[in-house]
């Protein structure tokens, strides 16, 4: 038997459009406490689609820095 436990939690959804990185902040989620698995209702699939694919003006911008995974630059004991 499957005991998931599902906590409402707010998290950050995280996409990759056009090779352009988007966070959006204070999402609801049902989070599986085990797994960290996230669960969206189908309103907030809809209002995440909507904020995305309307070009909102983004609240704030930030840099990070982006690495490229090479299995050669691993340092492996």
């Amino acid at each position: 038997m499957n005991n998931e436990t599902l906590v409402e939690k707010r998290v950050t959804y995280t996409l990759s459009l056009n090779g352009r990185l988007i966070l959006i902040e204070n999402v609801p989620a049902r989070v599986n406490e085990e797994t960290g698995e996230q669960f969206f209702s189908p309103a907030t699939v809809e209002c995440l689609q909507r904020t995305v694919l309307d070009s909102q003006e983004p609240d704030r911008f930030i840099q990070i820095p982006v690495y490229n995974y090479s299995e050669n630059s691993q340092n492996v004991a």
